[in-house]
């Protein structure tokens, strides 16, 4: 591998990383003004984990198709600027904060079953859509 495909795919997974924490940002800033946090929240694991406990299904809905859109984009960039590796790593990576976010806080059941599965359509589609046109000639060479 030359240094131009390593670059290529380093700038891919930056560029992705960037833009699914910027949106990611915007998902919780959503959060904060559907579900702000009490007076006097300290952020301790206690405190997270009774807001969280305490958001309203509205609002929960809402995040997924925000976050399948996250996962659809960041996989579609890294997959089209860099290559299919590139949306891989994206795709692995946002699954793991996914499961993180799940299994640490005390979302509603029905959340714990619909959003991986938003995430999961959000990364199949970025990862077939970031594919290039030359990309499918070679492949099938």
């Amino acid at each position: 591998m030359t240094a131009t495909p390593v670059l290529r795919t380093i700038g891919a997974i930056v560029a992705a990383v960037a833009t699914v924490l910027v949106l990611l940002i915007a998902v919780e800033l959503f959060s904060a003004i559907a579900h702000p946090t009490p007076p006097g929240f300290g952020g301790t694991q206690e405190e997270m984990c009774a807001h969280v406990a305490n958001y309203p299904n509205w609002a929960l809905a809402a995040a997924v198709p925000m976050w399948g859109a996250t996962a659809l984009v960041g996989v579609w960039i890294a997959g089209r600027l860099g290559n299919r590796g590139s949306a891989i790593f994206i795709a692995v990576l946002l699954l793991a904060a996914l499961a993180f976010n799940l299994w640490m806080l005390p979302y509603p059941p029905w959340f714990k079953i619909v959003q991986p599965i938003a995430v999961l359509i959000g990364i199949a589609c970025g990862y077939r859509w970031s594919r290039r046109r030359g990309n499918e000639l070679e492949e099938r060479g």
